[in-house]
């Protein structure tokens, strides 16, 4: 397994984005380059998006998500 990339800056993207049909291009992005995604509706944050090792990282080093 390749070593997670440590990247303290969250991609943005937008929901339109999604609804244009990009969703699995940025899906595969975060798994590729274990980036952090923050989707943005209105111009305003909404969700976050993070890989599931990136999940699994987390709550293994006692993340309260």
């Amino acid at each position: 397994m390749a070593k997670p990339k440590k990247n303290a800056v969250p991609e943005n993207c937008t929901a339109t984005q999604f609804l244009r049909g990009q969703a699995s291009k940025i899906f595969d992005n975060v798994v590729k380059e274990d980036t952090v995604v923050i989707v943005n509706k209105n111009s305003k944050p909404q969700n976050v998006i993070i890989s599931y090792e990136r999940y699994r990282r987390l709550k293994e080093n006692g993340a309260d998500i």
